[in-house]
């Protein structure tokens, strides 16, 4: 089946062709996984062919030819039968899955109507428009954490690019202030650039009646996903743009793992982030700030405009922690999302989004995770399984429900909600305005990576020219 983009109607006017695209963004036809339509069915037979054909056959013939039909009708009887009683384990979640039939035809299998009967297809049918999603309440948000919202003030240092503000030194620091930092256990890098930071802290240190400051920021910019899509090679070449350079760490994953404990979800639960380690990760940007602040060269004045930024792929779509933790299986949909974090800390923030065609996405997803037996035999296979999955999903769940379902991503074999855009894209889009959100195709950004560099420096209000030159 193929179904051309089109807008969805909410709240503002909001849509997909509202939005700051960069690049050629031209209606195009898009494939899409949900298909449910039988084109397939059976002419019927004409009757009167059958029997002139019958009066040239002998009775014995006629007779063993219905008793092999009688036989052949019990045996699928008793196949469907036996079907309905072998069904996957799926605890967590209160709908039941069926296995696909690895024996027959895959497309086939997708579409037999001994699947799913008329009344499942009316059912997934209705739930696959999008009905806006309820935002929760600010309170609730910062009653959720409330240490995040004690450490970020409501306003941040007026005259600079990026959200910083000065935050109180406590005397539990002691001389190393990235002592305890999580990160640093994680990466090499970062602690060897921590150990650099330390050497000279104290020059970095504001004074005040005798109480002690350092500058903090946040990222000014997300890159928030999709994964297979480009994000790697964004972040790296907005590193080579001067005001960018001092961002060290690209995928945090901050927002959605580490601050709820973990860091991969088949490990368990492990130790929470704080958000001060999270605000380490910035700490070079801030230093380099901090000397813009009280300088008037032009060098310090340039300081002022240093962008932070991350770019965690798993921003824009990852609520899993949030179900390990509170579960899933009495809310149909997630009461909180990433983005009702960041929105409420920094409602001023620059989104940026890479996507591509969801169906090379998924290969390339597919590629990269499986270790042994990969095969386009095997992807299709584990397609076909995940499609059904979510299809049975969808006849008792709404959309929603089961694009953020963490039982239904673990049992599926391959990430197909990920590719489920427009359902993520809309929910971001019920806290941040169209014009804080850059949507950049993988397919632009190769065909013209110039062009798309530029727009992307627009957005960021941080074009360079020397830069833009070098790509």
């Amino acid at each position: 089946m193929q179904l051309k983009v089109c807008s969805t109607q909410r709240d503002h006017n909001l849509s997909f062709h509202s939005l700051p695209l960069a690049g050629n963004y031209r209606t195009r036809l898009v494939r899409t996984f949900l298909d449910f339509r039988h084109t397939n069915t059976p002419q019927n037979l004409d009757t009167m062919l059958l029997l002139s054909h019958l009066r040239c056959i002998s009775k014995a013939k006629v007779v063993t030819f219905l008793v092999g039909l009688t036989l052949m009708f019990f045996i699928m009887a008793s196949y469907i039968l036996m079907w309905d009683k072998e069904r996957l384990p799926l605890t967590s979640i209160p709908y039941q899955v069926r296995p696909a039939d690895t024996s027959t035809n895959t497309a086939d299998v997708l579409l037999d109507k001994s699947f799913m009967d008329k009344k499942m297809l009316l059912n997934i049918s209705s739930k696959l428009q999008y009905t806006s999603r309820k935002v929760p309440d600010k309170k609730d948000i910062v009653d959720t954490n409330p240490h995040l919202f004690s450490v970020i003030p409501r306003h941040f240092f007026p005259g600079v690019k990026s959200p910083c503000w000065y935050q109180e030194i406590s005397e539990e620091l002691g001389s190393n202030p990235y002592k305890s930092n999580r990160f640093t256990l994680r990466s090499k890098t970062f602690k060897n650039i921590c150990d650099h930071m330390r050497a000279d802290f104290h020059q970095h240190v504001w004074r005040r009646d005798g109480r002690r400051f350092r500058l903090r920021c946040l990222p000014y910019f997300y890159i928030i996903g999709q994964p297979k899509c480009g994000t790697t090679d964004l972040f790296h070449r907005l590193l080579m743009l001067p005001e960018v350079k001092f961002n060290i760490i690209k995928e945090p994953h901050w927002w959605t793992r580490k601050r709820f404990g973990y860091i991969r979800f088949r490990t368990g639960f492990q130790e929470r982030f704080p958000i001060e380690d999270y605000l380490d990760l910035f700490d070079l940007a801030a230093q380099s700030i901090q000397g813009g602040i009280y300088g008037n060269s032009s060098g310090d004045q340039h300081a002022l405009q240093i962008i932070t930024g991350e770019a965690s792929a798993s921003t824009m779509w990852d609520n899993q922690a949030w179900s390990y933790l509170h579960g899933d299986i009495n809310k149909s949909e997630p009461p909180f999302l990433a983005q009702d974090f960041i929105h409420a800390v920094q409602p001023g923030a620059k989104i940026i989004i890479m996507l591509r065609d969801p169906v090379e996405r998924l290969y390339s997803d597919y590629l990269y995770f499986t270790m042994v037996n990969k095969s386009s035999e095997d992807f299709h296979q584990k397609v076909i399984e995940s499609v059904h999955l979510f299809q049975r999903c969808l006849s008792d769940r709404s959309l929603r429900s089961c694009v953020y379902n963490t039982s239904l991503y673990n049992t599926m074999t391959v990430r197909l909600t990920l590719g489920m855009y427009f359902v993520f894209l809309l929910d971001w889009l019920t806290v941040f305005h169209k014009e804080q959100i850059l949507v950049l195709r993988l397919e632009d950004y190769a065909a013209n990576l110039k062009e798309t560099i530029k727009n992307v420096f627009d957005f960021l209000d941080a074009l360079c020219q020397q830069t833009l030159r070098q790509h």
